[in-house]
């Protein structure tokens, strides 16, 4: 199925600059010559102190660029339902973050404002301030970066007559974007004016003095270039880079062009000296420090040259900007489909946007239930994993040693105990249909009929199913639950169980309400899980996070499964929590070798005294059915 269209909106008022305005148009022009939807939001009225004060035709800083692709006002969801929408506004405010998170998904481009931690997914694509909290991927790598590269940072052997004469002068390039709001264009340039340098100066496309600059600029003999295509290919042909901490920095990095930073404020001045650029200071101070910093005895010292290209190469190689770039932003969102619910998918409550936010990793996002107290994921796209054949064997192998088949015997034996905890709580004995959501090859199915039940498995692996059919000779059916087959009728099972299952759904609720319709009155729910509660979460919270499958949608805590699925008609009878580790304890886990020490076994009921497992089995029987449901929480 086709992805639906992607929503761009840039800041776009005077005095914000220019580069996220130049970013909008070329990701909505990449994205279309990649084949994806998208269009940019532009309101189309201006006037100054409105959102769009920028005088012509701003189409013209990104060619081509068709005018069709901007919408002056977006059509509703009933028209239009956008996939995702990309704000790349600097700090969006309450006001516009509540508005366009009703029209849909929202990734914040080096988002800076008050809402920044309710953003579904955020990409810094320039290191930000301390102080943010971290966003999903910081990467500049992203960047549309230039093709046209030099072969070095550092400029070409000169003997130390040649190196900055009239013969063979330096070329610095001046550019402070597409506005230069702080004005500092003809300044730096005019502080620079040697017999040994060649300045060229670059006016922006949206400075309205540009015609003045011009002539200034003319009659100090200094060059200026035209805005013809886009700047960043244009960078190898110089040896230095007068700008301030922003796009046209960055990709002067790629292009192995030495930086130096002049800033319009202290705020570009703290990211730049941040990011390990070199500064010349701030506004007109800044512009007087230029010649005494890059000049000696009135000509340019080939040393700060030197020292301009090590920290500029030194950024590169940290940020990734030294070599071939992966990919770009526009090849980055064009295959996303983000997969997000409205509120809590296990009790349906509040906003996401209103849940605490926990972390961010790259693809994912994890948030906090405050009413039930569930930690879920939101992803830009649907995972990798697919559950077929290799699932049970590569995956299972890699982590426990052997092969699921080869594990056979000791899952039975585990299925056998759980049964025992199962049949406590069924009425007296009788014919009992087992339902085993998630069977795979079976195991439990054999412990199950050897307990003297009728086993019916479910599995989204076909090859699992047709060996529980052929071999095992049980019914089993193939495809994700739920729905449930047709063959499945209501209150037709005695039992359902869900070993390590209920994570990968992406809709627990539904499927606990579907499994409520196909128990009986009275009949049993049992399922495991990762416990939330478990020492390796207590340990670090950001690598349990981390380390969790991309196909957990969901995690669990022993403790609010009561109040949880007793708001679906259930009531848990037991809960059991299991996979304690100590040599997972922080501290003293890396001195909890042998299993069968002293210290090993004081830890090892140390957690079972006090729940730490990392995994806990649940036991449940339906109390009332699915057309009583409500929610129990405000």
């Amino acid at each position: 199925m086709k992805a639906g269209p992607i929503l761009v909106i840039p800041a776009f008022k005077t005095g914000r600059g220019g580069g996220h305005l130049i970013r909008s148009l070329s990701l909505v022009r990449d994205l279309r010559s990649l084949g994806r939807d998208a269009y940019l939001y532009l309101p189309a009225f201006p006037g100054k102190g409105t959102d769009h004060d920028y005088p012509g035709d701003i189409t013209g800083l990104v060619e081509p660029f068709d005018p069709t692709w901007i919408m002056g006002a977006p059509p509703g969801p009933e028209e239009k339902k956008w996939n995702l929408i990309v704000l790349d506004r600097f700090k969006t405010s309450p006001e516009e973050f509540w508005l366009w998170s009703a029209w849909g998904p929202l990734i914040g481009l080096d988002e800076g404002g008050v809402r920044r931690d309710r953003f579904d997914f955020l990409l810094d694509l320039l290191p930000g301030p301390p102080g943010l909290s971290p966003p999903n991927m910081t990467s500049p790598e992203l960047l549309s970066l230039p093709k046209n590269r030099r072969p070095s940072f550092f400029v070409p052997p000169h003997t130390e007559g040649e190196l900055g004469s009239e013969t063979v002068p330096i070329k610095i390039l001046i550019s402070f974007g597409a506005e230069d709001p702080a004005a500092l264009s003809l300044a730096a340039a005019q502080a620079l004016v040697n017999p040994g340098v060649e300045i060229t100066l670059l006016l922006g496309a949206l400075n309205d003095k540009a015609p003045a600059l011009q002539a200034a600029a003319g009659s100090l003999g200094i060059r200026v270039l035209e805005r013809t295509g886009e700047l960043r290919e244009k960078l190898a042909g110089y040896e230095l880079l007068v700008t301030h901490f922003g796009l046209t920095a960055f990709e002067a990095l790629h292009a192995r062009l030495p930086v130096l930073l002049l800033s319009p404020g202290r705020y570009h001045e703290k990211l730049g000296r941040r990011a390990g650029f070199i500064s010349a200071g701030t506004g007109k101070k800044g512009t007087d420090r230029l010649a005494r910093f890059l000049y000696k005895n009135n000509r340019l010292d080939p040393k700060k040259l030197y020292t301009l290209a090590v920290a500029s190469e030194k950024i590169a190689f940290r940020l990734h900007l030294d070599g071939t770039p992966r990919q770009n932003l526009a090849t980055l969102l064009r295959d996303l489909t983000p997969i997000l619910p409205s509120g809590c998918p296990v009790c349906g409550n509040g906003d996401r946007r209103d849940h605490p936010l926990l972390a961010r990793f790259p693809r994912r996002t994890y948030r906090a239930c405050p009413y039930c107290g569930t930690v879920y994921m939101l992803r830009l796209s649907k995972p990798s994993i697919e559950y077929k054949t290799d699932y049970f064997f590569g995956a299972y192998k890699q982590q426990y040693g052997k092969t699921y088949l080869e594990d056979f015997p000791n899952l039975v034996r585990m299925g056998k105990n759980r049964l025992r905890r199962i049949q406590s709580l069924l009425s007296p004995p009788g014919e009992r249909r087992l339902l085993d959501l998630g069977c795979a090859y079976g195991p439990f199915l054999t412990a199950a009929r050897d307990e003297g039940f009728i086993p019916v498995g479910m599995d989204p692996t076909e090859d699992a199913v047709r060996y529980v059919r052929d071999t095992l000779g049980f019914s089993a059916f193939s495809g994700l639950f739920p729905p449930s087959p047709p063959e499945f009728r209501d209150r037709s099972f005695e039992v359902i169980t869900l070993w390590y299952v209920i994570e990968h759904f992406e809709d627990p609720r539904r499927a606990l309400i579907e499994i409520n319709r196909l128990l009986k009155p009275g009949g049993v729910l049992a399922f495991s899980t990762p416990s939330f509660d478990g020492i390796s979460r207590l340990k670090s919270r950001k690598q349990f996070l981390e380390q969790s499958p991309s196909d957990h949608w969901t995690l669990w805590s022993p403790h609010r499964c009561g109040k949880i699925l007793g708001s679906l008609g259930f009531r848990v009878k037991k809960i059991l929590v299991t996979g304690h580790h100590p040599e997972r304890f922080p501290l003293v886990g890396s001195f909890l070798t042998k299993k069968n020490g002293l210290f090993y076994a004081i830890f090892y009921w140390v957690s079972v005294i006090f729940g730490l497992g990392d995994t806990f089995e649940v036991y449940a029987i339906k109390e009332t059915e699915g057309e009583q449901f409500h929610d129990l929480y405000p």
